[in-house]
């Protein structure tokens, strides 16, 4: 891409006001769980997936509201009532107890709503059922699969590069996943099973989108010189080197998720927004939060070149002498 031929950008040098942006987005997110955790109970807007319960998708053939259709279901005790899709369609969200006949849940909103509009009046275009036990277990699931993908993600780049590398990825994707989720309970999007998935599939992307710029910076310290090379000039070469394919490459994804967004129905409008907000993040982490991330391990930590610490330990045995 001709905008970012031989680009010089100081990304580096921009990393503390990079590090503020990332602080006021989290203290968002964190405010987002606290007000969910006081209105609801939950650090996040679960889906029936998560918490058993019986969702009921109901298409009005006559214009309604949901105050309406909340007065139908009972009004104050009503459960749970979300506008989806197009025009005159609802979601009912029921909760239910280990004991409950979700048959028979499902079936008694039918029949509240029948009452008061007709059975003319309406269809049931979803119904999904989820037992609360089966939820919770859910939930630790997700939360299993998420640090699984942590700890292999340390043990690959580890593996491929140096340990330094791979601390300073899980930085990077713990960084990513924390905004995600932060953003998620701030706009009470509602995590279900598909949501997950998303959010795994931002742990890979983010996890490549580093690899790139790591993979750069790894090729520029074993050129020759490379070593004796300025540590933050060397790392902001590298992150320009990779910026037309780290550009090119979310400009294309993004494109392909808007489209999806647009003309992909409520169904899967969660799934999305989740993958477009990872995209974004993932893309900023591997500039901003990965890269100055191992500039400081190699900061405080030294360096892992063999060469280097034969060359330290030589200086030290010729002090002693």
């Amino acid at each position: 891409m001709w905008l970012f031929h031989k680009s010089k950008y100081e990304f580096i040098r921009l990393r503390r006001k990079a590090y503020v942006v990332s602080g006021v987005v989290l203290a968002l997110g964190i405010t987002g769980i606290g007000l969910n955790l006081v209105r609801t109970g939950d650090w996040q807007n679960y889906g029936v997936d998560f918490t058993g319960g019986v969702l009921v998708q109901i298409r009005f053939h006559q214009e309604t509201t949901d105050s309406e259709l909340r007065q139908a279901l009972g009004g104050v005790n009503a459960p749970p009532i979300t506008r989806f899709g197009q025009d005159n369609e609802f979601v009912v969200r029921a909760p239910i107890t280990e004991e409950s006949d979700l048959d028979a849940v499902a079936a008694d909103i039918a029949a509240q709503v029948a009452a008061t509009y007709g059975s003319d009046a309406f269809e049931i275009v979803r119904r999904e059922s989820v037992g609360a036990k089966v939820g919770e277990e859910l939930q630790g699931q997700a939360a299993m699969a998420i640090l699984f993908s942590f700890v292999l993600t340390l043990l690959y780049i580890a593996i491929r590069f140096e340990i330094r590398f791979g601390v300073a990825a899980i930085i990077a994707t713990a960084h990513d996943i924390l905004i995600t989720l932060g953003v998620l309970a701030l706009f009470r999007v509602e995590i279900s099973l598909p949501t997950v998935a998303a959010i795994l599939t931002i742990l890979g992307y983010s996890l490549n989108d580093t690899i790139v710029v790591f993979d750069r910076i790894r090729e520029n310290l074993n050129k020759r010189g490379g070593r004796r090379e300025d540590p933050y000039r060397l790392v902001n070469r590298s992150i320009n080197e990779t910026l037309p394919r780290t550009v090119l490459t979310s400009g294309t994804t993004l494109a392909v998720l808007l489209s999806l967004l647009i003309l992909g129905g409520a169904v899967i409008r969660p799934f999305t927004l989740v993958l477009i907000l990872g995209v974004l993040i993932g893309t900023y982490s591997s500039i901003f939060i990965a890269s100055p991330a191992l500039l400081e391990i190699q900061k405080r930590y030294g360096t892992a070149d063999p060469r280097e610490k034969e060359r330290k330990r030589a200086a030290r045995r010729a002090a002693a002498v």
